[in-house]
């Protein structure tokens, strides 16, 4: 496939699109905006339905009944909209709606600025809105793999009955990339495959293939029995669907843990740490529920290295799933900044260098 360049939020609209969503609801906020304005284009132009809702918590329960047909629904914003679709996205979870949920996040709290930030890692993985529930949720760090993960996002949200979120900071969103764009799918809905799925039902067939969409449970054993087989569903999940890279970890005495664009700059950083001598590697998340635990516990838990680094554009939010995963078997430190300053290569290799001298 040839090489095109295009900026991330188009790029990621397109890709959702060529995965076989038809619709797509939501509302403006920067960073995210292009997304709503190339689905206001591009979405008529493929037979499927662009509709710009009157809040976020509007589109959010638009996806919930269109999802709820069994279409490939998808909606985008930005942290504080994201922040108001936090109902709707635990009524998506409780009905078991399969849907992709796109937060291109700002720097917060509140309405913070327009800047890229990674603030709304905790939103996303230990559950924003109320009740028992998870998302799969993933964080990019470039557009190609933004692009590559929604080419699948809309599987695995059918595969377990639940909802997708992108977890991509403001970056990704607004840079250029060269891209290869893949073919586009043809999906369409087949009630056999999904018989919760409200797909039409007329007198005189059979009741129990009577499709009911719902997330409330007034009787306490029937919620604890929804429960209990909603978190079945996330164990399988957990097990199966781990994503991480590693880089340059298998001599490493360094280990840096990062996610999302901040990946790329402590990349540059072990670069330039190796060429000084300095055996440094990164662990980076691809999914960040379910986090690798596993797989990070066997990069970093071996004799030869020293100490983690954890790097975020926060003021520590992944830190905790670091230090969960290695369970105290290695000193771990943090660098980061909240506001949306970004930690630089030289402030990366820095803290490294002085953490090699004990300092």
């Amino acid at each position: 496939m040839a090489l095109t360049l295009m900026k991330g939020s188009e790029a990621i609209a397109e890709a959702a699109i060529r995965a076989g969503a038809r619709f797509f609801f939501g509302y403006p906020i920067t960073p995210q905006t292009e997304i709503p304005e190339y689905m206001s284009a591009r979405m008529p132009e493929v037979g499927g339905c662009f509709l710009q809702a009157e809040s976020e918590v509007a589109a959010i329960n638009m996806v919930y009944g269109a999802a709820g047909t069994g279409e490939r629904v998808i909606t985008s914003s930005s942290s504080p909209g994201i922040s108001l679709k936090q109902e709707g996205i635990s009524y998506c979870a409780g009905a078991q709606l399969p849907c992709v949920i796109l937060n291109v996040m700002r720097g917060g709290p509140g309405l913070g600025n327009i800047q890229a930030s990674q603030g709304d890692y905790f939103q996303g993985v230990k559950g924003g809105g109320n009740g028992d529930y998870h998302l799969l949720t993933y964080a990019p760090s470039s557009v190609q793999e933004a692009i590559d993960i929604m080419m699948f996002a809309f599987e695995k949200a059918e595969k377990y009955r639940m909802p997708v979120l992108f977890l991509a900071d403001g970056i990704i969103a607004q840079m250029m990339e060269p891209v290869e764009m893949p073919e586009m799918v043809d999906f369409k809905v087949d009630p056999e495959k999904k018989p919760w799925a409200c797909t039409g039902w007329k007198p005189g067939d059979d009741p129990a293939k009577r499709a009911t969409i719902n997330s409330l449970y007034i009787n306490t054993e029937d919620l604890a029995v929804h429960n209990d087989r909603l978190q079945a569903v996330y164990a399988e999940a957990s097990a199966n669907e781990q994503l991480w890279e590693n880089y340059k970890t298998e001599d490493a005495e360094f280990v840096i843990a990062a996610f999302g664009t901040v990946a790329r700059i402590a990349k540059s950083a072990i670069d330039e740490l190796r060429e000084m001598g300095v055996k440094a590697g990164l662990f980076r998340p691809i999914s960040v529920w379910p986090f690798p635990y596993t797989h990070l516990a066997e990069t970093v838990c071996r004799e030869g290295v020293k100490a983690v680094l954890d790097v975020e554009v926060n003021e520590g939010q992944m830190i905790e799933d670091v230090k969960l995963a290695i369970n105290g078997a290695k000193p771990v430190e943090f660098l980061g900044h909240c506001g949306s300053q970004f930690p630089t290569t030289e402030e990366i290799k820095n803290k490294i260098l002085a953490m090699k001298e004990g300092k």
